[in-house]
C-alpha cells in the first residue's frame, strides 16, 4: 500500500490534483479500482499537506446490493451516498443499445457530477489507472484515427466539478494485488456487456504485444507523458 501511496502522491503533485479546501467525491462503483482509490485517498488524507474532505458516491443502475459498500465506508468513517438510478433500464430496455458503453458512461458521469455538486463537492475522483490510459490511447488510435486519452485532471464546463484521476501512475496489476491482500468487498459488475467490449479486446491485444515486445506498455505510457517529442504530420507546418 505504501508503494501505491507514493505513486499516487507523485501524480497529485505532478498534476496539482488536490488543493487546500477541496471536497472530493470518490465515484465508488464497487470494483477493485474505485475501492482501492477510496482506501488510498483516505490514507493520504491523514498525512496530506493539503487539507480536504472526502465522501463516496455509488450509483446503483438497478437491483444491486451495495450493502458491503455501506459497511466499508462506515468502517473508514467516510460519508457514503447511494443514488438509485434507472441507467440499466434506459440503456438496455428502452434504447436497446448494441454498444452500450458510451451511453452508459455519459449517463453515469452526468448523475455523478450533478450529485457531487449538490453535495457541495468541487472535485470528483475516478479510479482510472495506468493501464486504462494505455488502453484508451490504443483504442483512440485504432477506432478513431487520433491520438487521444483522458486527462489526469479535467474541468467540467457544465458545472463546477473538476474530475481527477489520482491513480494514473499505478498499474492494474498492483491494484489487483492490493484488492486481494486487503480482501476488498468487490461488487460484481452487473452490466450484461462486461468483458465483451472493444476495451477488453484491446486489453488482451496489449498484453499479447507486451509479451512479444519487451517494454511495450512502458514505452506507450512513456510516449503519453512525452509531449515535447510528439511529431505528427501537420501539413501547414511541413509545407
Amino acid at each position: 500500500m505504501q508503494k501505491l501511496l507514493s505513486k499516487m502522491r507523485q501524480a497529485i503533485n505532478d498534476f496539482n490534483l488536490i488543493e487546500d479546501g477541496d471536497k472530493i467525491a470518490v465515484g465508488l462503483s464497487g470494483g477493485k479500482d474505485s475501492l482501492t482509490l477510496l482506501h488510498l485517498l483516505n490514507l493520504y488524507k491523514k498525512f496530506s499537506p493539503e487539507k480536504f474532505d472526502l465522501i463516496a458516491i455509488t450509483l446503483n443502475p438497478g437491483g444491486v446490493d451495495n450493502g458491503p459498500l455501506h459497511s466499508l465506508c462506515k468502517e473508514l468513517d467516510v460519508p457514503f451516498y447511494e443514488i438509485q438510478t434507472d441507467i440499466k433500464e434506459i440503456v438496455f430496455d428502452l434504447k436497446k443499445e448494441k454498444n452500450p458503453c458510451s451511453l452508459c458512461a455519459k449517463l453515469r458521469r452526468g448523475i455523478l457530477n450533478n450529485t457531487a455538486e449538490e453535495l457541495g463537492c468541487n472535485k470528483v475522483a475516478l479510479g482510472h489507472h495506468k493501464d486504462d490510459a494505455i488502453e484508451t490511447l490504443i483504442l483512440s488510435l485504432s477506432y478513431e484515427g487520433r491520438i487521444n486519452c483522458f486527462s489526469p485532471k479535467t474541468f467540467m464546463d457544465k458545472n463546477t466539478i473538476t474530475l481527477i484521476r489520482p491513480m494514473v501512475y499505478i498499474s492494474e496489476g498492483s491494484i489487483k494485488n492490493i484488492a486481494k491482500k486487503y480482501n476488498l468487498p468487490i461488487i460484481k459488475n452487473p452490466c450484461p456487456a462486461d468483458g465483451k467490449t472493444k476495451r477488453q479486446d484491446v486489453k488482451e491485444l496489449i498484453n499479447e504485444l507486451n509479451e512479444r515486445i519487451p517494454g511495450f506498455k512502458r514505452n506507450i505510457f512513456g510516449a503519453l507523458n512525452n509531449p515535447e517529442q510528439l511529431f505528427i504530420w501537420n501539413k501547414d507546418l511541413i509545407k
